[in-house]
């Protein structure tokens, strides 16, 4: 469980709580929790009732202050907005009242919301109807009404294991480090195929017979009659499909935390934000293939799912291997990807991964000596795949640990030298240099490379993101000491040669792919849009310096390529992320236009 884990400084522990939901939940669904805190709910069935607020990954649960019952209030799926509200709620008094933090979660609502057995939660695809984050505050209130290591992950005969896209190109070019196990990484079978019922394929009827000879008028009447039962069977599901969506009228849930140092509304934000990426992910079939492992029956799921013991002691064993001294290349990457598809599946991974001293300095050296382009015995193809590689691993362990306290302390030791490391590691000049290329063999071609590299970028770019929407949520809660904050990103990264042309091709990215009116972008492109909208919106806000170049440099690009007309051809409103990153795309473009 990740609340259990909080700094005790900022968020007190329950112990009879984390009790009740380790009882409560499945295995599974508790490893997910991610925060509670005790607030005042106001919602359409509860009126001012003292509640611990339970937060996981994909929904909001409620239970009574000295807990009995859990129940679901709102799954992310319905949310449509979360808005922090600037006001003094009247039914508190003293102290409370006066710091107090009113949230209000706007949702969708139906008959049978909030009425799920909290065991039979699955994912689901979000509505279309989710509207865009607000990150203001508004001035009024309108009413108060995944277990195992990849080595042990539930073996079967269908399971598929996690492979980098870059992985596939690994085939392409014999001289890469590429290589898979026979045994992790069972084909696809090919000759799956859906048969129809028998009474369904449609009779053969000879060329030489006319169907309709002989055919009287009052033998054609049951196909008018069919055809009409059939237009009103249309009709019909059309006035229930319009019934169902009044069910779904908006909703609110108001929830007042009553303490200074309350971190629910940046939990909120950060799940949510989280939860819409993820969800729209899943919506794309090659992420789902390269990027996860298909689902094994539950009976065997039940059967190979191992104890937090186990998954801690082959977490060990992985790292132990990784760790070793004189480690070959191929080995190395081998592992980093076990490790990569382990923190996929399990989130504990992700705990374990920031509570070792050793493997977050140990990547990021890797990422320190992969970047050194005078290394002699390493190509360009191999440095691009490990660096690759390395940077995805590290994206993944940032994501949803922002409660995860010895992350804290990892990156901010050493007064953040490890970290400072990391970013100047990072940042890299976009483009390859002929020198670069021209030892390559002839099967590594330099248009091979430059798509590696185009990946390497995606990937650095994700990153950044991670380590930026820490920054952020970092600095909204005050801590002594605390100095890893945006602004100090960019200072580290004033002095980096290549910064000004890394942040240029994220800006150029983003023209490319918005002025391209030939397809919608598939859910994967969605989402890096998203994150790189994030960070040049954080160069614009936090440093003078690049929000100088970029504005200079992109500006009338951004003017002429860039339409907010053509926003909803290229973001299709059934991808969860597609009004958030409206949003975002919006406020960029006003920055960018306006900056002088």
């Amino acid at each position: 469980m990740a609340s259990t884990l909080s700094d005790d400084s900022l968020w007190r522990r329950n112990s009879k709580l984390e009790t009740f939901l380790k009882r409560s939940l499945e295995r599974d669904a508790y490893e997910r929790i991610r925060a509670y805190e005790p607030c005042v709910v106001v919602s359409e069935t509860l009126n001012k009732v003292f509640m611990h607020v339970v937060l996981s990954d994909e929904c909001i649960y409620l239970t009574e202050h000295s807990p009995r019952t859990l129940q679901q209030a709102v799954h992310f799926t319905h949310i449509l907005d979360i808005e922090l509200i600037n006001d003094l709620p009247d039914f508190l008094r003293g102290r409370e009242r006066d710091q107090s933090l009113h949230i209000r979660i706007v949702h969708t609502s139906a008959k049978d919301t909030g009425k799920r057995n909290i065991n039979s939660v699955k994912p689901q695809t979000i509505a279309s109807s989710i509207q865009q984050f607000n990150y203001g505050v508004s001035s009024s209130m309108e009413g108060i009404s995944s277990v195992l290591l990849s080595t042990h992950l539930a073996p079967s005969e269908n399971t598929s294991w996690r492979v980098s896209q870059s992985s596939k190109r690994g085939d392409d070019c014999g001289k890469g480090i590429r290589k898979s196990r026979s045994a992790s990484c069972p084909a696809y079978p090919s000759n799956l195929r859906l048969a129809l019922p028998q009474a369904l394929v449609q009779p053969q009827i000879s060329p030489d017979i006319n169907p309709l000879s002989g055919v009287t008028a009052t033998q054609l009447w049951p196909l008018t009659a069919s055809c009409r039962s059939s237009v009103l069977g249309r009709q019909m599901k059309t006035q229930e499909d319009l019934k169902e969506e009044e069910e779904k009228k908006e909703a609110e849930l108001h929830l007042y935390a009553v303490s200074l140092t309350s971190r629910i509304y940046l939990q909120l934000q950060s799940s949510w934000n989280s939860y819409i990426m993820r969800s729209t992910l899943t919506l794309d079939s090659v992420y789902m293939k390269t990027c996860s492992v298909s689902s094994p029956s539950p009976k065997k799921q039940t059967q190979h799912k191992s104890s937090g013991e186990r998954t801690s002691h082959l977490f060990s064993q992985l790292i132990g291997e990784l760790l070793q001294e004189k480690i070959s290349l191929e080995s190395l990457y081998l592992l980093l990807q076990e490790l990569f598809t382990a923190a996929h599946r399990n989130p504990s991974i992700k705990k374990f991964f920031w509570r070792c001293p050793e493997l977050y300095p140990f990547l990021v050296k890797t990422l320190e000596e992969n970047s050194q382009l005078s290394q002699e015995g390493l190509n360009t193809i191999d440095r691009l795949l490990l660096s690759t590689l390395v940077v995805q691993t590290l994206s993944v362990m940032f994501r949803e640990t922002e409660l995860e306290p010895a992350r804290l302390s990892m990156l901010t030791s050493k007064q953040g030298g490890v970290t400072a490391a990391m970013l100047l590691a990072l940042v890299c000049d976009p483009e390859l240099r002929p020198s670069r290329t021209a030892q390559l063999p002839s099967s590594q071609t330099p248009s091979y490379t430059e798509a590696l590299q185009a990946e390497y970028l995606d990937a650095a770019s994700v990153l950044l993101f991670e380590v930026v929407m820490f920054c952020l949520d970092a600095s909204r809660t005050p801590h002594p000491g605390h100095f890893l904050t945006v602004s100090w990103v960019f200072r580290t990264l004033k002095s980096h040669p290549f910064l000004p042309h890394f942040m240029g091709y994220q800006a150029k990215q983003v023209v490319l792919v918005l002025s391209d009116s030939k397809s919608p972008l598939n859910p994967s492109q969605a989402v890096l849009l998203y994150q790189r909208c994030h960070v040049l919106l954080a160069c614009l806000h936090y440093s003078t310096y690049l929000s100088t170049h970029i504005t200079s440099e992109f500006q009338e690009e951004f003017r002429y390529y860039v339409k907010i007309s053509g926003l909803e051809d290229k973001l299709p409103p059934h991808y969860p992320i597609s009004l958030p990153a409206r949003h975002l795309i919006s406020q960029l473009l006003s920055l960018m236009l306006h900056r002088p």
